[in-house]
């Protein structure tokens, strides 16, 4: 029929959880090549301080990105791209999706409206929350991100849940919430 809306059912916990991971991957996929080169120009000098300005590797964003497409393909721009979908999963999902559930504990009952404080306090515990869980995770994307620009070129994680297992065992469970 025409002019009848349907009734206004806001979305459970769960819907914000997933859709908010989901918003979050599919951002992640159209930013991920920027965020790797973010990371290369950040580590670049780092292993060992660029004498001339022919040693510099990596110039300025784009320069980065045709570097690393030159030097060592296209698909090195979306190297540890499973764990940044695993780190937007968890992240943007506990961050966003979790907000409005947390946001109701802090607001105190019979309130007609939720103020600064509660408001305040929900963002900061869900993204302590989602830093803490999703920590690992960025761990193992920068790990990957910046494996191509080592100066042997070795690889050292064979895929994701081996970079996870390699880090637990090399450096203890506490190397996964480096930094």
């Amino acid at each position: 029929m025409v002019g009848l809306k349907p009734p206004e059912v806001p979305p459970t916990a769960g819907i914000k959880f997933v859709s908010a991971g989901l918003a979050g991957c599919i951002a992640d996929l159209c930013t991920f090549p920027l965020d790797t080169a973010k990371v290369r120009l950040q580590l670049q000098g780092e292993v060992r301080i660029p004498r001339t300005v022919g040693a510099v590797r990596y110039r300025g964003v784009f320069g980065t990105l045709s570097t690393m497409v030159r030097m060592e393909g296209a698909r090195s721009l979306y190297s540890g791209l499973a764990a940044g979908l695993q780190r937007q999963m968890s992240f943007a999902s506990i961050r966003i999706g979790l907000y409005d559930s947390v946001k109701q504990l802090y607001t105190p009952k019979g309130a007609e409206s939720t103020g600064l404080a509660p408001r305040v306090l929900a963002g900061c515990t869900t993204g302590a929350v989602a830093v803490a869980c999703a920590q690992p995770t960025d761990v193992v994307k920068v790990r990957f991100q910046a494996n191509g620009a080592l100066l042997d070129g070795a690889r050292r994680y064979s895929g994701t849940v081996d970079a996870y297992r390699t880090i637990a065992r090399e450096e203890g469970v506490r190397g996964l919430w480096r930094g």
